[in-house]
């Protein structure tokens, strides 16, 4: 067997058994001659015995490769990182392999090239006939959409259904013709936003709205209430419907969701490093742990760093100016001069051969309503004038090495975890999971998050990503939903008061590392005063 086969088919086991492994630790078990396979075994049998859920490390393996001199070949996975002064020079360590940075990515969409807010109530309808009819065309990828029927149509034959009469649809949603208006002989298959959902003692009863018309309907098992209890307000949803004299009861229920999948990788080992919420201003900025993130960037003698050929920054590079009550107080600069210019000097020190790709959050400079335009010109100091960076909206999809990532800061997540059952600020995937269901970054209308009334819905999940990358909830989180890598990059910014009365704890100064070429996710953390890389 190749040494190539054999490390992939260590590393699915590693994956299979729901452990990660460190990227210097993947370098040394290429190293070693031992039967890598029986080593991660063993270490994998180990930390189970031991309930231990941590990456598998170097000192994990060494225990059982007892003819590795670790020592000769420690200065070859080993780079100590002291924390600098601010705004330290590193000299950076240019990778022999010439390529243009230029080449290896592609911009799919940037909302800030999409932005045509209407007015008032006109603006708004455009908004969700925008939505409806892009999520209906997401529906109508799967087979059984065939059978959906408009709500007027379906109300117009109560009779006839109930008569077990097939009746062919006047109605044609994406041209699809000779619909049948049932599954079976009293049922009907409807599609529309969810425009309101009411728990009852034994019910949930759910208001669904297409162009047609709107309809009242009740979930009675406890499967259909499982499942319609995750839905968000204001998503498409696609039911099956059965008439019982008064009511219509819910048979069926169906999000747009993202199929199970193949993800896209890239074609050669390439790194991605996804980060958000710097807070740059606020008093709690780990500014500290944050300079050694940069010295490890500037890193000459490590592998892994020489890989690195993107950073993705997910919003809120600086803590803002009024963006809350009595902010004031939490501000170690106090205007957005300052906290600009201060974020400014911190990130020119990314090297140039990293390609930077920012979207800005709720704090930074420019319209809080989503989606957000980038950060504007006059308000961002210099970041304009770093060749490697490029500035994009929020939410903005890029392809990196061929690899897709869709970049929102998730501003929506905060509605979401509000209303869905069983979400928490603990474990953010498990919202942004929900989603990629909805197919549909910020669903809710109304509450926490701005909506802007856009001509287009921009927000609607119309292309699968391959990565989904948000942060605004300051907790980091990793999952992989059918194919698609979920990552909650965290924050820089140690607990606030707020945060502290919500009882969000946050995990600050870690920094979420992809390579492209597996998708494979690694933590890097930088909240001690040396890091073995």
């Amino acid at each position: 067997m190749s040494i190539q086969k054999e490390i992939s088919n260590v590393l699915s086991f590693i994956s299979a058994n729901g452990y990660q492994i460190h990227p210097n630790a993947f370098i040394f078990l290429k190293d070693i001659d031992s039967n890598r396979m029986n080593v991660v075994q063993q270490v994998v049998k180990h930390k189970k015995q031991n309930n231990d859920n941590s990456v598998i490390s170097i000192d994990d393996l060494k225990i059982y490769t007892s003819e590795y001199n670790y020592d000769v070949k420690k200065n070859q996975v080993k780079s100590n990182i002291k924390s600098s002064t601010i705004y330290k020079s590193i000299n950076s360590s240019i990778n022999d392999e010439s390529y243009s940075l230029k080449d290896s990515f592609k911009i799919i969409f940037d909302s800030t090239k999409s932005i045509n807010p209407g007015e008032g109530i006109t603006g708004f309808t455009s908004l969700f006939n925008s939505r409806f009819t892009k999520s209906l065309k997401i529906l109508s990828l799967r087979p059984d959409s065939k059978r959906i029927n408009k709500i007027a149509f379906v109300k117009k034959n109560q009779k006839m259904n109930k008569q077990h009469i097939k009746t062919k649809s006047e109605y044609n949603f994406n041209q699809m013709e000779n619909n049948t208006n049932s599954f079976g002989t009293n049922s009907s298959v409807i599609a529309g936003l969810l425009m309101s959902k009411r728990s009852k003692r034994n019910s949930i009863e759910l208001t669904i709205d297409d162009q047609s018309g709107i309809i009242n309907m009740l979930a009675v098992t406890d499967e259909t209430m499982k499942i319609v209890s995750k839905l968000t307000l204001d998503q498409m949803v696609m039911l099956e419907i059965e008439n019982k004299g008064v009511n219509y009861i819910v048979k069926n229920v169906y999000s747009p969701d993202i199929p199970d999948h193949i993800p896209h990788r890239s074609k050669t080992e390439s790194y991605v490093v996804l980060i958000s919420d710097l807070h740059v201003g606020s008093k709690y900025f780990k500014e500290i742990e944050f300079l050694r993130f940069l010295n490890w960037l500037n890193s000459s003698d490590n592998e892994i760093v020489s890989k690195i050929k993107f950073v993705c920054i997910c919003g809120d590079l600086i803590d803002g100016v009024g963006i809350f009550p009595n902010q004031d107080k939490e501000l170690k600069l106090n205007n957005l001069y300052k906290q600009i210019n201060h974020l400014t000097k911190l990130l020119e020190q990314i090297p140039d051969r990293i390609q930077v790709f920012v979207i800005p959050g709720n704090h930074d400079p420019g319209r809080r309503a989503l989606p957000q335009p980038a950060i504007p010109k006059e308000d961002s100091g210099k970041l304009y004038s770093f060749k490697n960076f490029v500035m994009l909206g929020n939410p903005s999809l890029i392809e990196l090495d061929g690899v897709k990532i869709l970049m929102y800061h998730g501003q929506g997540l905060d509605d979401i975890i509000a209303t869905t059952p069983g979400l928490s600020y603990s474990n953010p995937a498990d919202a942004m999971k929900i989603l990629l269901k909805a197919r549909h970054l910020s669903p809710i209308y109304g509450q926490r998050t701005p909506i802007s009334p856009e001509l287009e819905d921009m927000m609607v999940i119309s292309d699968i990503p391959d990565i989904l990358h948000s942060g605004h909830i300051h907790v980091m989180d990793v999952q992989n939903y059918r194919g698609t890598l979920i990552v909650n990059s965290g924050t820089w910014q140690n607990q606030t008061p707020f945060q502290q009365t919500m009882g969000i704890t946050p995990t600050p100064g870690i920094a979420i590392l992809v390579n492209l070429a597996t998708l494979r996710p690694f933590q890097i953390n930088f909240n001690q005063e040396y890091l073995s890389m």
